[in-house]
């Protein structure tokens, strides 16, 4: 497997890390301080990784400059492990958290809290799991050792545009809607932002997952719904989840619709489902907003994106193609 594959793996967490949900138990997981400059605005930062569709960019932790992702399907922002012992932070606070990746595997870990910089942004007691993060903190993998979840996202406005590949954060306090963006119509999954999709006609509903590559992964149940395992061919891939990997199946679904934009012949990774109460059963990832830039104001619950082509056919990784 080279670097080009690895890294579409990676950044695919086709039902992995993107899709990372938390519990916790009577623990109080107080909001970051952000602090902009006067104009409201980080400024443009570009993808740290621009080979990889899901967004990454340079922060500053601890003097030190890392590559973060930029993951709203991940209800908490984490550390990998490795980069906390490297950093040789000591702001560790011994509360009991359990993480779930899709695929189910718990992994038990601590807490503590950072502060970082994000070009001209900054932001203050960012509060963050201490976690394994295996393959996606690698060198060979995304090389992205700190996910910057949705206690981040909740307290700025996040654009990010998908043709230049690059991505700034805004204060949400004073952003103004631009007028060549529309909405896309949102609910709540649980603090994740959620949208109705049609798989073959069939209406799901989905999280919308910065930090997933794959337009739409989907658990065993809501594909059965959908119709996808109806004996149509099906292959085998692996796919990066919290701390490893699991076998995931990927079928050809003859269309999906979101929002105006309807895709044909998709592959849809399914993954194993995952009992636990709240989970999401559909992930939404960054190919749904190819060609597009993306508002995401989580803390309002509101979704734009500007205009784009409304018929895709897309390419089909098993012939090689990321």
């Amino acid at each position: 497997m080279n670097r080009r594959d690895l890294l579409t793996r990676a950044a695919l967490l086709a039902g992995g890390l993107g899709g990372a949900w938390w519990l916790r138990d009577n623990v109080l997981w107080r909001d970051p301080g952000v602090v902009f400059p006067a104009d409201g605005s980080s400024g443009w930062l570009p993808y740290d990784e621009p080979r990889a569709s899901v967004p990454t960019v340079l922060v500053t932790v601890a003097g030190q400059t890392i590559r973060a992702l930029v993951d709203s399907g991940a209800q908490y922002s984490v550390i990998d492990r490795g980069l906390f012992d490297l950093l040789g932070l000591t702001r560790a606070f011994d509360l009991p958290l359990i993480a779930y990746g899709v695929g189910g595997g718990a992994q038990m870990g601590r807490g503590t809290t950072l502060d970082l910089t994000v070009g001209a942004m900054r932001v203050e007691k960012l509060r963050a799991a201490i976690l394994s993060l295996g393959p996606l903190a690698m060198r060979d993998g995304l090389s992205a050792p700190l996910i910057l979840g949705q206690d981040l996202l909740g307290e700025t406005v996040l654009e990010l545009d998908t043709v230049e590949h690059r991505l700034r954060f805004l204060r949400a306090a004073d952003h103004t809607t631009p007028s060549d963006v529309s909405p896309i119509p949102v609910g709540r999954k649980g603090s994740a932002l959620s949208t109705q999709v049609t798989v073959e006609g069939a209406t799901i509903e989905a999280v919308v997952d910065t930090g997933a590559s794959a337009l739409l992964a989907l658990g065993r149940d809501a594909a059965v719904g959908a119709g996808l395992l109806d004996g149509r061919p099906t292959r085998r891939t692996s796919s990066i989840v919290l701390g490893g990997a699991i076998a995931a199946e990927v079928v050809l679904a003859r269309t999906i619709t979101v929002g105006d934009r309807l895709y044909r012949e998709a592959e849809v990774p399914i993954y194993a489902d995952v009992s636990l109460p709240g989970f999401p059963s559909a992930l939404l990832g960054m190919e749904a907003f190819e060609g597009r830039t993306l508002l995401m104001d989580l803390g309002r619950g509101r979704l734009h994106i500007s205009d784009g082509t409304d018929v895709q056919t897309l390419p089909r990784r098993g012939r090689g193609t990321a």
